[in-house]
C-alpha cells in the first residue's frame, strides 16, 4: 500500500515540482479536514499561512500552532492530521529524494514529530 501523500490525500497534496533531487509539493486544507496516514522523505516544510493542527502517529498526538512564513526541517515521518483551528492551511513541501542528504544544521530547527521508529 502506497503511503505516498500525493496519492493518498490527492485532495490536499499536488506536486508542483519534480526531478531527481527533489518532489515539491503544495498542501492545502478547511478546518475539520483530516489526512489519512502518508508518510514523508526528509523534508523542508514553509507556511503560507498560519494554521493550527492536530498531529498523529501511532498512539501519539501532538497540537502544534504555526505562523506564516514558518520554515522547519522534518526529518522523514509518517502522521495523519487534523485541522483543528478556525483558518484554512497552505503550505509547500520540499521533499528530499536522497535519505541524509542534507542533515539539520545548527540553529536549524527540528520538526514537530522528529524522527519516527522505523523510518
Amino acid at each position: 500500500m502506497s503511503l505516498d501523500p500525493a496519492v493518498t490525500n490527492a485532495d490536499h497534496y499536488r506536486v508542483i515540482l519534480e526531478n531527481d533531487q527533489v518532489r515539491v509539493l503544495e498542501y492545502t486544507d478547511v478546518p475539520g479536514d483530516e489526512t489519512t496516514p502518508h508518510e514523508h522523505p526528509d523534508s523542508v516544510m514553509y507556511t503560507l499561512s498560519s494554521f493550527r493542527r492536530r498531529l498523529m502517529s501511532g498512539d501519539f498526538a501532538m497540537d502544534v500552532e504555526l505562523d506564516t512564513g514558518t520554515v522547519l526541517w522534518l526529518p522523514a515521518q509518517q502522521h495523519h492530521a487534523k485541522n483543528i483551528g478556525e483558518t484554512p492551511t497552505h503550505v509547500i513541501f520540499v521533499e528530499l529524494k536522497q535519505a541524509g542528504a542534507a542533515p539539520p544544521a545548527a540553529g536549524v530547527v527540528e520538526g514537530v514529530l522528529g524522527p519516527q521508529e522505523g523510518s
